[in-house]
């Protein structure tokens, strides 16, 4: 068990801290929730059935150990709502992280703002399939949806950036006229 669980940490240590990050916004609140995933899956990989990657696995028990720390919060809900506020609490961190380099970049910046005007499954979407770079399929088992569901509600996510995106540009002067949605 000591390997497959190394091999396991070696892999997806940082993507599952990345992912929980983007969830919470803490650094140390993601760092607790991983060390609760590792022990989850201490405890639970016998049961492992492999019906499906050890992956999508990984994310959905991250997933599910984010929503039981929001839960345990006082005002789960009205915080679950403010962590996700880009606007009044950006991400930051000492160390830039590979993907807040990239939000330098005025555009993608852009981007990131613009998910406050998602819904929280809206966020989970965008957040598993562009930051994490996981296929249709990963996402669908993580967040135990169909493939539709998940093609869906990735539609609706970029339309809505789009959207605020096209009224940001609008405010500040700019001409878009057009952002493509891909």
């Amino acid at each position: 068990m000591d390997s497959v669980f190394q091999e396991l940490y070696e892999k997806y240590h940082k993507d599952l801290y990345q992912f929980l990050f983007y969830m919470v916004k803490k650094h140390e609140v993601a760092e607790d929730i991983v060390q609760e995933v590792y022990i989850r899956v201490l405890k639970s990989y016998d049961r492992f059935e492999g019906k499906s990657s050890e992956k999508t696995w990984l994310y959905s028990i991250a997933r599910n150990a984010a929503i039981d720390y929001f839960r345990k919060e006082k005002g789960w809900k009205q915080r679950l709502l403010e962590n996700f506020d880009l606007d009044k609490q950006p991400v930051k961190d000492v160390q830039p992280l590979p993907e807040e380099i990239a939000i330098q970049n005025a555009e993608v910046q852009g981007i990131y703002q613009s998910l406050h005007s998602c819904t929280l499954d809206q966020r989970s979407v965008i957040i598993l399939r562009y930051i994490q770079g996981l296929s249709i399929m990963e996402t669908a088992a993580v967040l135990d949806w169909t493939e539709s569901k998940v093609k869906t509600t990735q539609h609706r996510a970029l339309k809505a950036i789009k959207k605020k995106m096209e009224e940001k540009g609008r405010e500040e002067g700019n001409s878009i006229e057009k952002i493509p949605m891909e």
